[in-house]
C-alpha cells in the first residue's frame, strides 16, 4: 500500500505557519542563487559579445589590459602597412588606434567611481561594427563632443542627450546614445582621440584594435605583428582579450557556490527541525498508519514526500521573488555596475536562463532530500507499539 500525495500535502497545511516559515528560508536561497548567477551569466554575455569575430587587440608586450599599454604613434604607422589587415575600397586599413582614460565619474545614485573613456577616430567604428547610433549624432573632431553608450547614459549624471559631461580638465557635450549590442562598449564614452590626448596630455595610444583581411590567415598575422622589430607589440583575438576580462566572473561564480552552500545549509537544517517537530507531534498518527499495515518503507517515502513538496514551494516562491527582483534591476536601475579587471566599471544587464533555473530547483530539491532524510528515516523505525505509547 502507498499513501497518497494529498496526505502530505495536507499535513504541511494543519502546521502552515511552520511550512511558511521554513519554505521561506529555502526561497530566500534560491532568491539569492538566481541573482548572483543571473549577474555571472550577464557578465559572461556582455563581455563575449564585446569581441569581434575577425578583430585583434594589439599591445604593448607584456600589457593584460588596455589600461596597462602603451601604443607610439611610430609603431601604429608601422602596424598600418602589416599585411593581412583589412583594407576600405579606398585602401584604408581597418586599424583603430585607440586612447583609454579611466577618470572619475559621479553615479546618478551618488558617490564616484571610474568611468571608461576611450578616444577614438573615425575607423573605429567600422572595426567596432557592433556600435550603432541610438540618437543623436557621432561627435565631430576638435569641439570637446562626446558620445555615450546606452547603459552609461543611464548610470552618470550629465550623461544623457543634450547633457554635459565633466571629466579631465574640460566639459564634453553629449550629442549621441549609442548601443552595440549588449557589450561592455555600451558601458563606455567614447570621444575624438586628438581631443583626448589634449585634454589627458598623453604622447601614446593604449592600443589598436584592428579587423583581419578576409583572405589572410589570422595565425600568421599575430605571429607578423609579435616578430616585427619595429614596434614590439603582441596581438591576440579580441574574443580572447574579453574572456581574460571576464575572470572576475569566474570568481564570482566559485562566491556564489560558497554562498549558496552556506545558506543551503541553514535552510536544511531549518527543514529537517520542521520535519523532525512534525514527527513528534505525529506518532500516535505514525503508529496508526503502521497498525494499518502501512510499511516502514512507505512511511518513509511519504515524509520524503512532503520535505520535497516543502523544498518545492520555497522553490516556486523563491523563483517567482528572484525573477521579479531581476526585472526591476533591470528596469529601474539598468543592471547592476561590476568592477573588470581593468579597473573600470561595466554595468551588467541580469540574465536569468533555463540552466539558472534548473540549478535553482536542484538546489531546493537537495535541501529538502537532506533536510528531511533523518527525520523520515526516525518515523519509519518508530515501532507500532512504540509510536502509540509515545502518542
Amino acid at each position: 500500500m502507498t499513501i497518497p500525495l494529498k496526505y502530505s500535502l495536507r499535513n504541511l497545511t494543519v502546521r502552515i505557519m511552520t511550512t511558511l516559515a521554513t519554505a521561506g528560508g529555502i526561497a530566500l536561497v534560491v532568491v539569492v542563487t538566481l541573482l548572483l548567477l543571473s549577474l555571472v551569466v550577464g557578465l559572461q554575455k556582455m563581455l563575449a559579445a564585446t569581441g569581434g569575430e575577425h578583430n585583434l587587440v594589439v599591445m604593448r608586450k607584456g600589457a593584460t589590459n588596455d589600461g596597462s599599454s602603451s601604443v607610439t604613434r611610430e609603431a601604429v604607422q608601422a602596424l598600418r602597412y602589416v599585411p593581412g589587415i583589412a583594407r576600405t575600397p579606398e585602401g584604408e586599413p581597418f586599424v583603430s588606434p585607440e586612447l583609454i582614460i579611466q577618470p572619475f565619474g559621479q553615479p546618478k545614485g551618488g558617490g564616484r567611481e571610474n568611468m571608461l573613456v576611450r578616444g577614438v577616430s573615425p575607423m573605429a567604428f567600422q572595426v567596432h561594427a557592433q556600435v550603432r547610433m541610438l540618437a543623436g549624432r557621432v561627435f565631430q573632431p576638435s569641439l570637446g563632443e562626446a558620445i555615450v553608450g546606452v547603459s552609461a547614459s543611464h548610470r552618470y549624471q550629465g550623461a544623457g542627450l543634450g547633457e554635459t559631461l565633466v571629466f579631465g580638465r574640460r566639459s564634453w557635450q553629449v550629442v549621441g546614445i549609442f548601443s552595440a549590442e549588449g557589450s561592455a562598449f555600451e558601458s563606455e564614452i567614447w570621444v575624438d582621440v586628438e581631443d583626448l590626448f589634449t585634454d589627458a596630455n598623453r604622447s601614446a595610444y593604449s592600443g589598436v584594435r584592428l579587423t583581419v583581411a578576409p583572405e589572410a590567415d589570422r595565425d600568421t598575422l599575430i605571429r607578423r605583428i609579435a616578430e616585427d622589430p619595429r614596434i614590439s607589440l603582441e596581438a591576440k583575438p579580441e574574443m580572447d582579450y574579453y574572456s581574460e576580462q571576464a575572470e572576475s566572473a569566474n570568481t564570482l561564480y566559485v562566491l556564489t557556490s560558497i554562498l549558496a552552500l552556506i545558506m543551503g545549509t541553514g535552510a536544511v537544517f531549518g527543514a529537517m527541525n520542521t520535519m523532525f517537530a512534525a514527527v513528534t507531534h505525529r506518532t500516535a498518527e505514525i503508529g496508526t498508519l503502521r497498525a494499518l499495515g502501512f510499511s516502514r518503507g512507505t512511511i518513509l517515502s511519504a515524509f520524503m514526500r512532503e520535505s520535497l513538496c516543502l523544498a518545492l514551494i520555497g522553490y516556486v516562491g523563491g523563483v517567482a521573488l528572484g525573477s521579479g527582483a531581476i526585472v526591476l534591476v533591470n528596469s529601474l536601475i539598468h543592471g547592476v555596475a561590476f568592477n573588470l579587471a581593468s579597473f573600470s566599471t561595466a554595468v551588467v544587464t541580469l540574465r536569468l536562463s533555463p540552466a539558472i533555473l534548473v540549478a535553482a530547483l536542484l538546489l531546493a530539491v537537495t535541501m529538502g532530500l537532506l533536510g528531511g532524510f533523518l527525520p523520515a528515516r526516525r518515523a519509519a523505525r518508530l515501532g507500532v507499539i512504540e509510536a502509540l505509547r509515545r502518542g
